[in-house]
């Protein structure tokens, strides 16, 4: 059980996911502090803004008594910190089990899949906040705990399957791929972790209709399909894309329902907006609150994000997998038709990179002009048997970009310039702005 009489001391507190979780506990009146690296981090002004204490990590920070220790999932036993944890037998939490905790108190929609999960989760806590309080927590370093709350939306990713730590009551699976070639072993490895993230959800799953994986799934509970087609239980028709956003009429279990729109761009965020209306109607949600919610929608951090620099647009995104890379080079095709569609790519691991390859190296065949930079690799994988000039040397026209040779970019005019990526490629796009 948690305990508003102790110190929650967080380690890796600037993590995505922790940084969340610290600002939700912090909201709901619990003890919060921790510890992590001290680069800067686009989640550090938040937890500074609640007066949360951020030290270096040091093995001094960990007291033997009044403490309960998160645990950042990147952290073992190597680090000082978890290291004198373990010494003193201070009691430690993982982030999976703390979250789990958390959620039980309320209504909980837990939103998985290998892709959306972030702006499907920033979408749903912002159309049920419409109606009533709701607490939530994002992949992009968003939470918020509310007193009294309703609903409780959280993001639940399946890598390591940190996701089977929850039990929610409903879940959102917007898809099944394989991703992740680090952990999990093949596709019908992915799958199990999914199956048995199904058979933890208590009262309803909603799907994306068109996805073979999740067609899959069995569950002993309601199984809603979403999408476009008459046998989905929640169907978009007479959809309308325009440069102002996307309208469409919904059917839900064949009868229709009313007419939505939303600001956000491409057949990705309809499924996603989808997923929401099918939750917020089981929920019997009041229709106005989900229309107003839907089209008073802004988008997630690092989810199509826009900066306007006169005949110049950057967009900031988070694909790193072709699935997502595609969705995001449609919206952008959708909204800015009439410009040239650049594309600064950062691959995110070796193993990742090496895995899709040659769908990479298509998709990036399909934008008008294409920029690679070097591979990011992280903790575990920092070198690997292939290169950003492996991928270039397939593109026509491409070319490896990195901050030395930065102003390149500033070659393209009336362009719509995206960068993608999961890793550090907000350095490379800051240091383009700057040119700008």
């Amino acid at each position: 059980m948690l305990d508003k009489t102790k110190q929650y001391w967080f380690i890796g507190i600037k993590g995505t996911g922790m940084a969340s979780l610290a600002l939700i506990m912090n909201d709901l009146g619990y003890q919060v502090a921790g510890s992590d690296i001290d680069i800067e981090t686009f989640t550090q002004k938040p937890l500074e803004d609640k007066n949360i204490v951020i030290k270096s990590f040091n093995a001094d920070n960990i007291e033997k008594s009044g403490q309960v220790i998160v645990k950042g999932n990147a952290f073992k036993s190597e680090n000082p910190e978890v290291a004198r944890a373990l010494e003193l037998g201070v009691p430690m939490h993982s982030y999976p089990d703390t979250v789990e905790e958390i959620i039980q108190q309320y209504t909980s929609i837990g939103v998985s899949g290998a892709h959306g999960k972030t702006s499907t989760t920033a979408l749903l806590s912002h159309v049920l906040t419409e109606a009533a309080p709701t607490s939530y927590l994002i992949g992009d370093g968003e939470g918020r705990g509310v007193k009294g709350s309703r609903f409780f939306v959280y993001e639940a990713d399946e890598y390591r399957r940190h996701f089977l730590a929850y039990h929610p009551d409903y879940q959102i699976m917007t898809n099944i791929d394989f991703d992740h070639p680090d952990y999990f072993t093949d596709i019908n490895d992915t799958q199990r972790a999914f199956q048995s993230a199904a058979d933890q959800t208590k009262k309803a799953l909603f799907v994306w209709g068109d996805d073979p994986r999740l067609k899959l799934i069995e569950t002993k509970i309601p199984k809603y399909t979403y999408g476009f087609k008459d046998s989905d239980d929640f169907q978009a028709y007479n959809v309308v894309k325009s440069t102002d956003g996307t309208s469409f009429s919904v059917k839900a279990h064949g009868e229709a329902v009313g007419e939505f729109k939303t600001h956000l761009f491409g057949d990705h965020n309809i499924m996603n907006a989808l997923a929401v209306i099918g939750v917020a109607l089981t929920e019997k949600v009041p229709m106005e609150d989900i229309k107003k919610g839907l089209i008073s929608y802004g988008g997630a951090k690092r989810r199509f994000s826009e900066k306007d620099f006169g005949d110049i647009t950057v967009i900031d995104d988070y694909a790193h997998h072709p699935t997502e890379m595609k969705a995001t080079i449609q919206a952008a095709k959708q909204k800015f038709p009439d410009k040239k569609l650049v594309v600064v790519f950062q691959p995110h691991t070796y193993s990742r990179t090496k895995e899709f390859a040659s769908q990479f190296i298509e998709i990036l065949k399909g934008v008008d002009k294409a920029y690679i930079t070097p591979i990011f690799g992280s903790a575990r994988e920092k070198s690997g048997d292939i290169s950003s000039e492996d991928l270039t040397s397939q593109i026509p026209g491409s070319e490896v970009i990195d901050l030395a040779n930065i102003k390149d970019l500033t070659k393209n005019e009336n362009a719509v310039v995206v960068f993608m990526g999961a890793g550090d490629i907000e350095k490379y796009e800051d240091a383009f702005e700057k040119l700008l």
